[in-house]
């Protein structure tokens, strides 16, 4: 992996007392920001940490020193450096004057993009996401030359802010024979995101950081119109976006159905559920959690069903491996156990085509755990369980995500697993356990307590658990403490505000259209509060400070 920084040109524009400690400096290459406040001492940030480069604090005039040297600030209140990747953005008071000023270093990487060259080949449209900071420019910045120079594509860039290419009109040698096209003003960027298609024939669309729902539209109409696209946004990870209703376009947008009872009833869900609204715009998903580390989304449309409906979507991990040569350790992992705390992985091995080999990466070290062997090594199924010191709960028509919500959010000592040989407890609605005849013999045959409820309401979940973990007597590692302590969780903290949120609803709210506000609670019982008023279609709000922090309902 070659760098290529240009830092001595980013050094010749600030002063002598910034100039001289960062020359002769260890980590230069690590250096990630310079940071210069008036009236605060230059500090300078790496990958490993921040430290500061002199005991004399910054002056008006060591800012006007470096705004001499730069271009003009755009409307984003970023210049940068002729023919540099580098960036420097501007903080400014009340009167619009300049009292601080991040210099963030620019980097042209070389090698990275190995670890998804066999996508950019498949010709889709991928979409990067990850934190600010972690790469995600650097990285796009590297795929428009390996498109433009190593697959011959016709590539634009949508430079908004000039980090992709560098300041001034000649873009920098690292974008390779990609054009690009700067935007005047970061309003007007969905304009020349269609305008690069209208008037420049692409193949290949680049646009950096999406934040907006005007940009979302326009990269769905370039899509549509059967460009590749080549995008990323903030967001450490898919779940991110699927929440964000400003960009969530991008991933197909997010929209409540309401089901019928039937169907309802077999999926074992809420009557209102969330649903993907139309196809993504993009059809890959990177999540960039540092340099060398990469989980890929190969189908989004796919992953954001299985999250939407509370399940764990298939992932592929790549590594970068830098010696000699290039190499990427890929691990393919399905998690299908819906618990955080303790995740089971298929085994999903591919089998490792000639074309595939082909590519600039190696398939190495596939760290998989083949679930028939939990199935068959009775061993490792009950050492997991020891280790968990947990009841391991199997759910039959009960909404998964009300469960684990509870369960998450309280800690109590309750692992949902699907494995029915592995459960110690199963929770069934009432009117479905009757008609299965085979969940009760397996039941009756492995001693296997059922409890039942009526109906899938936060309040029947939550009074089951209680039952559950006063009886509880087969699982050694759980404590008698805990068991009594966890039971008086549910019992005050629990049932007596969700009945308060019931009884405030039915009698107050929806029959006489009025606003209110509801006990203090904790910030756990509020999120359970919340969930509880979506189920009656109504909006509520948090309010207060600290320990008057309450939940407010309003009427539709």
């Amino acid at each position: 992996m070659l760098l290529a920084d240009d830092l001595n040109q980013l050094l010749e524009i600030v002063p002598d007392f910034i100039r001289k400690p960062l020359r002769s400096h260890p980590k230069q290459e690590l250096l990630i920001e310079i940071i210069l406040d008036v009236g605060r001492r230059p500090e300078v940030r790496f990958a490993d940490g921040a430290e500061y480069l002199s005991y004399r604090t910054i002056v008006w005039q060591d800012l006007d020193y470096i705004i001499k040297r730069l271009g003009k600030f755009s409307g984003d209140n970023r210049a940068g450096i002729e023919k540099t990747l580098h960036r420097i953005s501007s903080l400014r008071n009340r009167q619009g004057n300049v009292i601080g000023l991040t210099c963030r270093i620019g980097r042209a990487v070389f090698g990275t993009v190995s670890i998804i060259r066999d996508l950019l080949e498949n010709k889709k449209s991928i979409l990067l996401l990850g934190k600010p900071g972690v790469g995600k420019t650097t990285a796009i910045r590297e795929i428009a030359r390996v498109l433009s120079d190593g697959m011959k594509k016709r590539v634009i860039i949508i430079d908004t802010s000039n980090e992709i290419a560098g300041d001034g009109d000649l873009p920098h040698p690292s974008i390779g024979k990609a054009r690009r096209m700067q935007v005047a003003s970061p309003q007007n960027q969905h304009e020349i995101m269609i305008e690069a298609v209208e008037n420049h024939m692409p193949e290949i669309i680049i646009i950096d950081e999406i934040g907006t729902e005007l940009e979302a539209t326009a990269a769905r109409t370039i899509a549509e119109r059967g460009v590749q696209l080549i995008g990323t946004a903030h967001g450490n990870a898919l779940e991110n976006l699927i929440k964000n209703p400003t960009i969530t376009d991008l991933i197909g947008g997010v929209q409540y159905v309401t089901l019928g009872d039937e169907e309802a009833k077999r999926r074992g869900s809420a009557k209102s559920i969330l649903e993907r609204k139309a196809p993504p715009t993009f059809e890959v998903a990177v999540e960039i959690h540092d340099p060398k580390t990469w989980v890929i989304h190969e189908n989004i449309e796919n992953s954001v069903d299985l999250l939407l409906r509370g399940q764990n979507p298939p992932l592929q991990k790549r590594r970068l491996i830098t010696d000699q040569n290039i190499r990427v350790d890929c691990e393919i992992n399905d998690l299908v156990n819906e618990s955080s705390d303790r995740l089971k992985i298929n085994n999903t091995k591919r089998p490792i085509t000639e074309k595939r080999q082909k590519k600039n990466f190696l398939l190495n070290k596939v760290n998989l755990l083949d679930d028939w062997q939990l199935k068959k090594d009775n061993k490792v199924s009950n050492k997991t369980r020891k280790d968990a010191k947990s009841l391991l709960l199997y759910a039959y028509g009960v909404n998964n995500q009300e469960l684990k919500s509870i369960i998450r959010t309280l800690r109590l000592p309750i692992l949902v697993t699907k494995e029915i040989q592995y459960a110690d407890a199963i929770l069934a609605l009432d009117n479905l356990i009757k008609n299965n005849r085979r969940l009760r013999h397996i039941s009756h045959s492995r001693k296997i307590t059922i409890h039942t409820i009526q109906g899938n309401s936060l309040l029947q979940i939550a009074g089951a658990l209680r039952q559950l973990v006063k009886k509880v007597t087969i699982l050694p590692a759980i404590k008698k403490q805990t068991i009594r302590k966890t039971s008086r969780i549910i019992n005050k903290e629990l049932l007596t505000p969700l009945e308060e949120t019931r009884l405030a609803i039915e009698e107050i709210v929806i029959p006489n259209n009025k606003i209110i506000d509801l006990l203090p609670r904790t910030n756990s019982v509020r999120k359970l509060q919340h969930e509880l008023v979506k189920h009656y279609q109504l909006h509520s709000i948090s309010v207060g400070n600290d320990r008057s922090r309450r939940i407010r309902i309003y009427p539709n």
